[in-house]
């Protein structure tokens, strides 16, 4: 093809290559972006299908596909499919191996080995081993190496490394893990390739590139070949101590073919030349793809429409609640991210919170999620000093009054400012003024800040926050390649209060997790244990004092007003493919949920018109719930408040 470009060339290219090799890694979306290279699936095919079956490539070797982890998730596909989605996509890629990325294991252990069951193709792990599945067996009983055959007879010996630092990002691991150096694991494991015929040695990886270097540069000359590496998202290659090190960009958009020769004359040394390709919008788009892609967008707009939890307080995302003062669902979303990453605080931008309207008591659909926290940057966790703490309060602040997104919603967080004062001086006297867990800040003292990768780049004035991978000074205890998009965090936090219809892969290494975030999440948001038979009392959302365990229970019922119907309608509706036997075809659910809302449009039109003739005014939506209003039996239930934690004082 024409628009190739050539990353490194080695070898007489005259003669036909004893291996044709394609190097793939961290992948997330399925669709195109609207920036070149576009990428996407379906032109992403394309160049796999040319590099295949073109007729160029007649009488050479069969392509040998080999990627290097990252697929289930994040994305918006697998905040609904817990990554289900992608194992066609991989298979139908031809993918031969792969090693196991961090994001792999974001929905827990179980739900990997469900997804790698379904694979055509062998995972790989050497140095990450979990004695409860026996000795020297690696995590999610995955293989540590493989020998593959290309269609000529020469076989390729492959294995799968990962960095220590691999196991910070992951929040479900098993107790009792044992790591292995990496370059030790390689020279252990490399003899054995040897032994079974190897000819040639490929290192699947999933680290930073500074860590495939230091493998290359430990390891004996001669040991590894070439080490095809991901979790960084760019394209980079480089030689070290006679070891090719690639990594083939990211997101579809990008991907290396590489030839791969074996000189005579140099002893037996492979000679590599390595194509670049850059999935852009003039290669046109696989239409079996395409239909792939087709049809999981309009599966992904019926399970939009099914409800995921239920609330017990309004939502406030009104740009002019969430942009000038402390909001509830602010609140909450900020203690998530605290105590999903055990961070001492969170920061978020007001910006963040998209929805601009009520959400009012009763179901939350993923819709709702999807529409309020749209944003595809994820969650992050800096190491900040406090006057990078107090420096980005002081920019959240500093355009106040105006409707800015600047404005923040903050977690373990308490602070006063006065907008009649010069911006960038708004918080006097800081160390009296801002309060992290309780106790007045200190400058000069490093706290763990929960954030968004968005302030982490420096967007929209956050200069002090902005990380050392982006040129700032601040280290990352959760980078962006290892966090998860917000919607995500909810998603799997409503999973986490089902009472019905659990997710049956959900494992205990989740349900630890959950359990201790719950803990930690529900001393300040409190949540409502469905009682079928008893009906149910919220606390005022604006209440600041509450139970210590966060729970709020069921007390005896008055005289009941209106019980809601929605729990027995709901029932059909709970999805999360939880189950995935059970889920419902995306017709059937479209079909319910438009007979639903045609339903509801007709009982408010009815209701309005008994209003209008009765003369009974409308009702707020920001009502307080009232006792016996609203009872589930399938989920618990949220009843987000606020607490004081942003005062203003003065005038602007």
């Amino acid at each position: 093809m024409s628009d190739e470009q050539i990353t490194y060339s080695a070898g007489d290219l005259s003669q036909a290559p004893d291996l044709r090799l394609l190097h793939y890694n961290d992948v997330y979306h399925v669709d195109a972006s609207s920036s070149e290279p576009v990428g996407g699936i379906a032109r992403f095919q394309t160049l796999m299908n040319h590099y295949r079956d073109h007729e160029s490539y007649k009488g050479q070797p069969n392509l040998v596909t080999l990627f290097s982890g990252d697929a289930f998730n994040p994305s918006l596909e697998s905040s609904v499919t817990k990554g289900s989605h992608m194992v066609p996509i991989l298979n139908n890629i031809g993918t031969d191996v792969a090693c196991v990325g961090n994001h792999d294991l974001d929905f827990g252990i179980r739900q990997f080995r469900h997804l790698a069951g379904q694979c055509n193709f062998p995972w790989l792990l050497a140095n990450v081993l979990d004695p409860a599945l026996g000795e020297d067996v690696p995590l999610g009983n995955v293989k540590k190496y493989v020998i593959l055959e290309s269609s000529n007879g020469v076989k390729i010996g492959v294995f799968g490394l990962v960095e220590r630092e691999w196991l910070d990002t992951i929040n479900s691991l098993p107790p009792n893990l044992i790591y292995k150096s990496a370059h030790k694991t390689a020279e252990e494991i490399v003899p054995q390739l040897r032994e079974q015929g190897a000819q040639i040695i490929i290192c699947v990886s999933h680290q930073r590139e500074p860590n495939d270097n230091k493998v290359a540069e430990s390891v004996p000359t001669g040991l590894i070949d070439i080490i095809l590496g991901g979790h960084d998202h760019f394209y980079g290659h480089s030689i070290i101590n006679g070891v090719h090190v690639l990594r083939s960009g990211t997101d579809f958009k990008q991907l290396s073919y590489i030839e791969a020769r074996q000189s005579k004359e140099k002893g037996g040394k492979w000679d590599f030349h390595i194509v670049r390709r850059d999935v852009v919008s003039s290669i046109p788009e696989d239409p079996e793809a395409k239909e792939v892609v087709e049809q999981l967008t309009s599966a992904l707009k019926a399970k939009l429409d099914k409800p995921v939890g239920h609330t017990l307080a309004p939502l406030d995302a009104r740009f002019e609640t969430v942009r000038l003062k402390e909001s509830n669902i602010g609140n909450f979303v900020c203690d998530l991210m605290c105590s999903h990453y055990g961070a001492d605080c969170c920061i978020v931008a007001a910006g963040t919170v998209r929805g601009d309207q009520i959400y009012p008591p009763g179901t939350i659909r993923l819709r709702d999620i999807m529409n309020c926290f749209p944003f595809e940057d994820p969650c992050v966790v800096l190491k900040a000093p406090g006057h990078a703490i107090i420096s980005a309060l002081e920019n959240s602040v500093s355009t106040y009054p105006a409707l800015e997104g600047r404005f923040p919603q903050v977690s373990n967080i308490q602070f006063t400012f006065n907008p009649s004062l010069p911006p960038g001086e708004r918080i006097a006297n800081p160390t009296a003024n801002v309060k992290i867990g309780g106790e007045y800040i200190v400058l000069d003292k490093h706290y763990k800040l929960a954030t968004r990768d968005y302030m982490a780049r420096g967007k929209d004035g956050f200069d002090s926050l902005l990380m050392k991978s982006e040129g700032g000074e601040l280290d990352e205890i959760v980078s962006t390649e290892n966090g998860i998009l917000i919607s995500m965090l909810l998603r799997q936090y409503f999973i986490s209060l089902k009472t019905l219809g659990q997710w049956s892969k959900w494992g205990r290494g989740m349900d630890r997790h959950w359990k201790g975030v719950h803990k930690k999440l529900h001393k300040h948001q409190p949540v409502v244990e469905p009682q079928p038979k008893a009906p149910l009392v919220a606390e005022t959302p604006n209440a600041v004092d509450g139970p210590s365990d966060g729970m709020l229970k069921p007390r005896p019922p008055p005289v009941q007003r209106t019980t809601s119907t929605r729990s027995a309608t709901d029932a059909k509706f709970i999805d999360d493919s939880d189950d995935e036997e059970h889920t419902q075809e995306p017709d059937e659910v479209l079909d319910e949920v438009r007979m639903q809302k045609k339903q509801m449009h007709i009982m408010r039109q009815v209701v309005n018109k008994w209003r209008r003739l009765a003369g009974v005014s409308q009702p707020q939506s920001c009502d307080n719930i009232r006792e016996g209003e609203f009872q589930v039996d399938w989920t618990r239930a949220i009843a987000p408040r606020v607490e004081g934690r942003i005062r203003i004082v003065g005038t602007a």
